[in-house]
């Protein structure tokens, strides 16, 4: 679900919520100002917002003065978008999704979102596996989401988004929501992460292959590592990489996952074809 922040009722009023797009848009003052705050909390010289919306955060934001950039796919939000801050020197819009989109490149970024729950789990990836440079972001989820994100292992939440993220970035949630907290109200609850870079992150290669190791291990979630590795690895090539093939993906931690894909990607590169 797209749900930006929006103080004055007569915004929210100029930008029709659509369906298509999940739009619901944030008027809890509090989380705006979590939001916010976290955002600016990070040293990175330039901004970037994800799903923007109609503004207000956009607004709040740029009082900072350093540069935003605004990425959003509604055509009605982009023409709001301009009409507001398009005077403003520091404001730079994107209009395109941003999944896929080309960013500009440059310094690291501090990078706030309300991400799409269709498009939540690829602009995470994303953003954690491209090459992206940011120092903090902030990123609202459907509560679902972030609870996978958290996730610990032997739980249901815990698979394969847990791992690359944790890995990757120390995670917080910052704020639970419930629907009241939108308008119009969403069916679901929803909840504010912040991620900050770890400094013994994968390198971007091993990312890459560390996500294939993971959706083999967790295809099928109540098999061993052996029957879902069959056919592409024996159980010995397993068992050196550090990985019990008797056991269950979702057993096994992070750090555990790391040194397996390392091991792997040396000794049977042939499995990850580039």
């Amino acid at each position: 679900m797209v749900r930006w922040g929006v103080s004055d009722p007569s915004t929210i009023a100029r930008l029709r919520p659509k369906k298509a797009f999940g739009q619901n848009f944030l008027v809890n003052e509090g989380a705006i100002r979590t939001i916010v705050d976290a955002a600016l909390a990070s040293p990175a010289p330039r901004l970037l917002e994800i799903g923007p919306g109609p503004g207000v955060l956009t607004e709040r934001l740029l009082a900072d003065g350093r540069p935003l950039w605004a990425v959003d796919l509604d055509p009605e939000a982009i023409a709001l978008l301009r009409e507001r801050f398009a005077a403003n020197p520091h404001f730079h819009l994107l209009e395109g999704d941003a999944v896929r989109m080309p960013l500009p490149e440059g310094e690291a970024w501090s990078v706030v979102g309300n991400l799409p729950y269709n498009a939540a789990t690829p602009i995470l990836a994303r953003l954690l596996t491209e090459g992206i440079p940011w120092d903090r972001m902030a990123l609202m989820f459907q509560l679902e989401v972030a609870q996978k994100l958290m996730g610990v292992p032997g739980t249901k939440a815990y698979g394969p988004l847990s791992v690359l993220a944790q890995l990757c970035a120390r995670l917080t949630r910052l704020v639970k929501l419930g629907p009241g907290s939108f308008r119009p109200a969403p069916k679901v609850e929803s909840a504010v992460v912040l991620f900050v870079p770890r400094g013994d992150a994968p390198s971007l290669a091993e990312r890459k292959v560390l996500l294939s190791v993971l959706h083999r291990s967790f295809a099928h979630r109540r098999k061993t590592l052996a029957n879902n590795w069959q056919g592409a690895l024996p159980t010995e090539a397993l068992t050196r990489a550090g990985l019990d093939s008797t056991l269950r993906a979702e057993v096994l931690a992070p750090p555990i996952w790391l040194a397996a894909t390392r091991h792997l990607l040396t000794h049977h590169p042939e499995v990850f074809p580039s």
